[in-house]
């Protein structure tokens, strides 16, 4: 057995069988077998017949090759944010992620979620051009809609019902599913379409798919973000009642004013001068009775505009600040997390402090299978920093980084010519090209030269005709 094909540190290949060694060690001990001492498990490992080392390196074999999937899988989810009591835990549930984890499925998402936004151009009240029969774009929302029901069996196949049912935004996508699935069934049977309000609720099918991370990520932000500026806006509702019971008061009286005749038209007028859209014509009819009025706008867009909102602007900005900082420290530490997970699963039990080349490689086709074995390498490379033979816990936490960079070939440009295409680079560096260069550089001797190509020929044929 190869010292790069010892027993992994951790077993996760077929629970019932994880002592792999145990069996041996007990088939051994009754054939009278000598033994090894386990230095790690301080006991006496038996040596294993021909037989038995076969199926011994076998097990291992397929032990280090689920290790590797799961590792990679481990990555992937630090790596997509992923929470770790998603991870599969079952074969099952692995084939259900590798199936909900690949550009496929991730097309078929992004293609339903934009076919029922598209749908709203085809149903009353439609754009002329682009209406559709009421059994043609009911038949093509089931069909969409029963995608969105085929993506979301697999989820619940991946994560199991009890964790499918605490995951929020997948319960929220499900609700309106059943719901905009029962209302396309009623549409399609009455054969007429209605006032649909839940139509408003589809985006919800295009924000959850994969290409859409960055929009759920500031959504989610933003709705993290909305106490801490509710006071704010407390106060801004406050001075402007207050503004609007006193602008009833002024100026009510006034018959040629429409903008204060009750309180909720003064509540209206100044809810709009807060965003300068009737300015300043609101403020003209009490102008033109007495030009003192104008104090009362001043002092309002004074403090409602330039202050409080200036105010609410800088609260936003600077907890909108905290939040990203936040959330970038957890994907930090999500990620850290995730690298430790797969480093326990790739150390072994004689080499507890490092990974291997071949472990990494193992990884890699995981993790990247169109990755070159030479790309491999170099990532390895990359990551050892420390020229030492195994990568320590420290350099695998750079993986993130590393793993994006994109490797290429350099020529030595030794010549002017290296950066010329491969078919000139092969013209110049041929025999030829040798032979043009010694011509020019020394012509008196290019009659020399060819004399003894000429003598060396006739020399061949004679030597041929002696021998026939």
């Amino acid at each position: 057995m190869e010292s790069d094909d010892d027993v992994p540190l951790i077993l996760t290949w077929d629970e019932a069988n994880s002592g792999l060694l145990t069996e041996e060690t007990e088939r051994g001990d009754q054939n009278g077998g000598g033994g090894n001492y386990d230095i790690v498990n301080n006991a006496v490992v038996s040596t294993p017949g021909p037989q038995n080392s076969r199926t011994q390196n076998a097990s291992l074999k397929q032990s280090w090759e689920m290790n590797y999937q799961e590792a990679a899988i481990y990555l992937q989810e630090g790596e997509n944010n992923d929470k770790f009591f998603t991870h599969p835990r079952n074969p099952k549930a692995l084939a259900a992620y590798l199936f909900a984890h690949n550009h496929l499925f991730y097309m078929m998402e992004l293609v339903t979620g934009l076919m029922l936004l598209m749908l709203s151009l085809c149903e009353a009240p439609a754009v002329p051009t682009l209406r559709l029969d009421v059994y043609i774009h009911a038949t093509l929302e089931l069909l969409a809609l029963t995608l969105v029901g085929f993506e979301l069996c697999m989820k619940l196949r991946w994560l199991g019902f009890h964790t499918f049912i605490r995951h929020r935004r997948t319960m929220v996508k499900t609700s309106v599913l059943l719901l905009q699935f029962v209302e396309a069934i009623v549409v399609l049977v009455r054969q007429t379409s209605h006032l649909r309000v839940t139509r408003a609720l589809r985006p919800i099918f295009l924000v959850d798919c994969r290409y859409c991370g960055a929009v759920r990520r500031n959504l989610r932000q933003i709705f993290q973000s909305l106490p801490s500026f509710i006071d704010i806006l407390l106060l801004l509702l406050f001075f402007m009642v207050i503004f609007a019971i006193l602008g009833f008061c002024l100026f009510s009286t006034n018959s040629s004013d429409p903008y204060f005749k009750t309180l909720e038209d003064s509540l209206v007028s100044l809810f709009v001068l807060l965003t300068t859209a009737n300015y300043p014509d609101v403020m003209m009819p009490a102008y033109s009775k007495n030009r003192w009025s104008c104090v009362f706008f001043i002092v309002y867009l004074s403090i409602e505009l330039y202050f409080i909102m200036n105010l609410l602007l800088a609260v936003v900005f600077d907890t909108f600040n905290d939040v990203e900082k936040m959330k970038f420290k957890s994907l930090l530490l999500h990620k850290r997390s995730a690298i430790d997970h797969a480093f326990q699963l790739l150390v072994s039990r004689q080499r507890p402090t490092g990974v291997s080349l071949k472990q990494f490689d193992g990884l890699m086709r995981f993790y990247r299978p169109r990755m070159s074995a030479r790309e491999r390498f170099l990532t390895f490379k990359a990551l050892n920093a420390s020229g030492a033979p195994m990568l320590s816990l420290q350099d695998f936490y750079k993986f993130y980084e590393v793993i994006g960079l994109k490797w290429k070939t350099r020529r030595s440009r030794e010549h002017w010519f290296d950066d010329l295409p491969h078919t000139a680079f092969l013209i110049f560096k041929g025999e030829f090209s040798d032979f043009l260069i010694y011509c020019i550089n020394d012509p008196s001797e290019v009659g020399t030269v060819n004399c003894i190509s000429v003598i060396s020929s006739n020399h061949s044929l004679f030597m041929s005709a002696v021998l026939f």
